[in-house]
């Protein structure tokens, strides 16, 4: 079973439990599994964040629970196509619908567009959805510490480097850390968000940067909004940054993506 966490997470899961039961019934485990051996090989997501610098993983995000609906009329497509024409490593798509109004179509649509590595961003918690992103063309995945015990966590990491595509492993806190370090995962993420408060702030990736080892890929989640942000983050040594809402609402998403790829790419 998946942990709870007093948060708006758990929630979400009981959403997704029930959703992911009527999806299994629409498509059975069988054939997802014969649709992602299927697929084209997965791209290198971890080369792609692992290049010097800051790296820029660009989020194709239509909502989220606390702000609504970010962009009117976004089109994934066309997103996608500026960010990785404008200097994003790789793309991140929430394919949450309940709270994020995404969908596992964004992610195909997306995958015909650009040769960028492609995160799938969801709630993963059977490895039905590990399959399922494989199959719809993800390079990688989301696994959230926070809602996954020791042993699914270690089982949905595993199957997703079965299938040939990275895990980035969410992580909030100390304790989180700790706990994903035990799976020894190429790629960790510390989210800034505050799921109690939604409050962002950038200070918890300077904080808690100490407690990843070196060698661990080191991705901050969330709060990253000038290249003064990015300046923060390459000074305690960070690989990567998602960026989501504030390249979805920027006016000029081209530019905003350019100022933070740039931003990143700067020395020490």
């Amino acid at each position: 079973m998946s942990q709870t966490t007093g948060t708006i997470l758990d929630e979400i899961v009981a959403r997704k439990q029930q959703d992911l039961a009527v999806e299994m019934r629409r498509r059975p485990l069988s054939q997802v599994r014969s649709d992602a051996a299927a697929a084209a090989p997965a791209g290198d997501f971890t080369a792609a964040i692992r290049e010097p610098g800051v790296s820029l993983i660009a989020e194709i995000k239509r909502a989220s629970p606390s702000a609504g609906e970010l962009r009117h009329g976004l089109r994934p497509t066309a997103l996608a196509r500026t960010y990785v024409d404008s200097g994003a490593a790789a793309c991140s798509i929430l394919t949450d619908t309940p709270y994020f109004h995404g969908t596992l179509a964004d992610l195909v649509e997306v995958r015909q567009m650009v040769d960028a590595p492609l995160l799938r961003k969801d709630f993963t918690i059977a490895p039905y959805q590990v399959y399922e992103a494989r199959a719809a063309g993800a390079d990688a995945i989301l696994l959230i510490a926070a809602i996954l015990d020791d042993r699914e966590l270690a089982d949905l990491q595993a199957l997703a480097h079965e299938l040939g595509m990275a895990a980035l492993v969410e992580t909030h806190s100390r304790e989180e850390i700790e706990r994903a370090l035990r799976v020894d995962p190429p790629i960790l993420g510390i989210n800034n968000r505050n799921l109690h408060t939604f409050e962002v702030d950038l200070g918890t990736t300077e904080r808690l940067r100490s407690c990843v080892p070196v060698g661990t890929l080191l991705v901050a989640e969330s709060g990253v909004h000038t290249p003064d942000d990015v300046a923060r983050l390459r000074e305690v040594g960070i690989d990567a940054m998602l960026v989501g809402t504030a390249l979805v609402t920027a006016r000029d998403t081209a530019t905003a993506v350019r100022q933070l790829a740039q931003a990143g790419r700067q020395p020490r």
